[in-house]
């Protein structure tokens, strides 16, 4: 049935149904079924298979082929080695193997023949026979098969028309029936509705939920108010919202009509040392006011200090979504080719193509911000708002990096993933908007989660001692967010998922109050499949990648006692004791400024803007807000590569990580960015495997040259080190390496692994391609001279020494056009 001549494709597409009703008739739907040695879902049914079949392994890995058997369901596309181990009909079901990409996951699909490629569409026709097939995938990974010559030819047409006809189609409403190929049977949603939830993680859906976090953090001056229980206040907020003891739910409801979406100043966490983080939109300039209403917001605004507040503008620093999209655009262009049309971007343009990315720009001006609230927050007794037009997109990117930045709980697995839920997931981001799933409103795309992602990894790479969890779980939930099944990413605030969840409206009389009634124009139907949150990795992963999401670190202490609401124990030198009570300052491009007006407000009987009846803050104290943000040299980082640059003293667990932002510092994701970039390369050059790739013959010239630098300068500088610091301090910002090989060495900052290098490829269909060795080129020790490239970053010595620094290239940190080498 599953092997015939292309006039039989069409009845195979109702094979689904036919198979679907005849396996619940004979009752063979169990949790899980063996189809060809394959472990299919309950109802997934099998539309296409090629034996003979061999899979290009990554660097994860352990690169080679993996010879096997390809399948392709109406879910997803399944690969199983010939040496896997029979499966279990016992073990709970995984959405995914380890060699499986879901169909919803795919953007192109492309073949490779004899001396040709094609892009292959739904409306396609080969006119000849494929030996390669590559998957371009939506989270930047390229998968390729290679088809053996004993692999029918009849396989190998219908396995690539089926998987290009059942992949997602762009148009609205295949989001649903992705979701029904994967989760709709009977038994799946029974399974579903069984599973229980992670008891270690704070989902924040609930009083208790807040009460315990704000009972964590120490914040006894809050309180959990429910009123927007039902969404009326703000369709955007969640249910229950942080606000001050002292203020009334009666009190609360006259500000919301300030702000816009409702979205008022509300408690995102606290710092050990008595500061509070905010979190608000803009304020409506057009909304009359009364006297309570100011009075009202200040005591919001303050919350539980009496001391100074900071609103930290964050729209004119950061970027918008729409050059989030287009840098991330670019970036994907960059780094996955397009092997359909042989356009990549030449080896000696590689580096300044992606400084024009501004994709690292993005991410080093999100963790500046970051740093620089952390650093407010450090100082103690005071209030640090977070400002946005809608309090959506930055505002979540900001306030979830000071609190990994600064809380050794979120940087561990449960800890993020609460962290997570609470300000992305509870407070209102945009996921289904931003990440377009139906590809229907690209205006609205922007991966603001990835970039959000990728400030994490940059922390992560460099304090990974610091950190639970791993780079492989940053991974697994890039992965996920392009897996349209997952209750935590398809909807853009709570209120949209409790109305598919409980599929009703509400409405109110006069008799019976608020009721819950069936919604008329609810799109959620009864019939379709509970969608499981992220954070169940058990229906995406087995044990042994779980196991990889964390890494043993030390216990972290508790934090001192509060007294009073404040930590008095450690008082900080740079506190502003002298700031006036009440004073409100204005963060905005990095400088403090006074405001005249603490509130944009508008009398309600001559529509003129009123003052505040608070004191203008002095602007002598502004001077010392700005000595707290130079004290830990956010402003000017060259020197920020020593390490004696910054404050030394006793490891506090609870000082913020702050990162070292510099050129050579941001290195890019490499394991996420760049899994697919050499496959692309390698079928744009059809190279024997008695040559090194293109790349690799790059990082052996430059490998070279580094090599002769290294020995100049021995000879020459009998203190090299001296000499590269000046060479660093010249070079501030201009230098973005692709792969740095050490970290700077510093407080909680260890020696990293070198990555491996890339292996040698070769294309041709029938006999087993040979995989070379990883590349080293030869060198001698010398005196404790830096042994590294830029490209892949060899070492010559395992251990970190004292005197190392990074050597970047003239020519603002870019290659030269001539030859790919760094020029002398």
């Amino acid at each position: 049935m599953l092997t015939g001549s292309k006039t039989t494709f069409k009845v195979r597409q109702m094979l689904p149904d036919i198979k679907e009703r005849m396996l619940s008739q004979s009752g063979m739907n169990a949790r899980s079924r063996d189809v060809f040695g394959l472990r299919c879902l309950p109802g997934e049914c099998v539309l296409q298979r090629a034996v003979m079949v061999r899979k290009k392994l990554t660097a994860r890995e352990g690169r080679g082929w993996l010879s096997g058997t390809l399948f392709c369901t109406h879910f997803r596309v399944a690969f199983v080695p010939q040496e896997s181990p029979k499966p279990d009909d016992n073990a709970d079901p995984v959405l995914l193997g380890d060699h499986d990409v879901a169909l919803a996951s795919i953007e192109k699909v492309v073949v490779v023949g004899p001396n040709r490629t094609k892009l292959v569409t739904p409306n396609s026709s080969l006119k000849f026979t494929p030996e390669e097939l590559v998957l371009y995938c939506r989270d930047m990974r390229v998968i390729c098969f290679l088809f053996d010559r004993l692999t029918p030819d009849a396989q190998v047409i219908e396995i690539t028309y089926t998987i290009a006809k059942t992949y997602q189609p762009v148009k609205p409403g295949s989001i649903l029936s992705f979701q029904n190929a994967a989760l709709g049977s009977v038994e799946m949603k029974q399974f579903l509705s069984n599973r229980r939830r992670d008891t270690h993680m704070n989902w924040f859906e609930s009083t208790s939920d807040w009460e315990q976090e704000l009972e964590r953090c120490g914040a006894s001056g809050w309180r959990v108010s429910s009123v927007n229980d039902r969404f009326e206040m703000s369709t955007s907020l969640p249910k229950f919202i942080a606000v001050p003891q002292k203020v009334l739910d009666t009190e609360l409801k006259k500000s919301f009509a300030h702000f816009n979406e409702g979205r008022i100043p509300r408690w995102c966490w606290r710092h050990p040392r008595g500061s509070d983080l905010l979190r608000m939109a803009s304020f409506q300039n057009n909304i009359y006011h009364e006297k309570d209403d100011i009075r009202n917001l200040e005591m919001i605004l303050f919350g539980c200090q009496s001391t100074l507040c900071v609103v930290v503008e964050l729209g004119e620093e950061l970027p918008s979504p729409a050059d989030i999209q287009l840098a991330h655009s670019r970036l994907r262009t960059l780094c996955l080719g397009d092997i359909s049309t042989s356009v990549s971007v030449p080896d000696d343009k590689w580096l300044s193509t992606l400084e024009s990315t501004h994709w690292l720009d993005y991410t080093r001006s999100c963790l500046r911000k970051a740093s620089e609230v952390a650093c407010l927050l450090r100082g103690g007794h005071l209030t640090v708002a977070l400002q946005e037009a809608e309090d959506r997109d930055m505002s979540c990117v900001v306030s979830s990096l000071v609190q990994v930045m600064c809380d050794p709980h979120c940087r561990t697995q449960h800890g993020f993933q609460s962290l997570v839920q609470k300000e992305w997931v509870m407070a209102g981001h945009r996921f289904y908007s931003r990440i377009n799933y139906h590809r229907d409103n690209d205006k609205e795309e922007a991966p603001v989660f990835l970039l959000f992602l990728d400030c994490v990894w940059q922390l992560w790479s460099q304090y990974p001692s610091r950190f639970q969890l791993t780079e492989d779980f940053l991974l697994a939930l890039h992965d996920s967010i392009h897996l349209p099944i997952f209750s935590s990413f398809l909807a853009n605030c709570q209120r949209e998922r409790c109305k598919r969840s409980q599929n009703h409206g509400q409405s109110y009389t006069p008799v019976n109050g608020w009721r819950d009634v069936p919604h008329p124009d609810s799109s959620s139907d009864p019939s379709d499949p509970p969608l499981p949150p992220v954070w169940d990795w058990a229906l995406q992963y087995s044990k042994h990648r779980r196991d990889r999401f964390t890494q043993p670190v030390p216990a972290t202490p508790p934090p001192q006692p509060l007294l009073n609401g404040n930590l008095n124990t450690k008082p900080d030198t740079h506190r502003l004791a002298d700031t006036i009570p009440g004073s409100v300052f204005l963060l905005s491009r990095g400088t403090f400024s006074c405001p005249a007006n603490l509130l944009p407000w508008r009398s309600s009987s001559s529509g003129v803007y009123k003052k505040s009846h608070r004191r203008a803050p002095s602007s002598e104290n502004v001077p010392g807000l700005e000595r707290l943000l130079k004290a830990w040299a956010l402003t000017e980082l060259p020197q920020g590569l020593t390490s004696t640059s910054r404050p030394q003293g006793p490891l506090d667990p609870y000082e913020p990580l702050l990162p070292l932002l510099m050129g050579p510092c941001m290195g890019l994701w490499r394991e996420c960015y760049l899994r697919g970039a050499l496959h692309a390369q390698a079928f744009s050059h059809p190279i024997s495997a008695n040559h090194p790739h293109p790349v690799e013959r790059l990082a052996s010239e430059v490998q070279q040259l580094k090599d002769k630098l290294a020995q100049v300068s021995t000879s020459t500088d009998p203190s090299p080190s001296t000499k590269t610091e000046n060479n660093l301090n010249q070079n501030t910002n201009n230098g973005t390496f692709l792969f740095p090989s050490s970290r700077p060495q510093g407080p909680g900052v260890p020696r990293l692994a070198p990555p491996p290098t890339s292996s040698n490829h070769q294309t041709s269909r029938g006999s087993p391609p040979v995989s070379a060795p990883p590349f080293r080129s030869s060198h001698k020790d010398n005196g404790g001279s830096s042994k590294h490239t830029f490209l892949f970053g060899h070492s010559s010595s395992t251990e970190a020494r004292p005197d190392q620094r990074y050597y970047p290239a003239p020519n603002n940190g870019k290659l030269s056009k001539s030859n790919g080498s760094i020029p002398s």
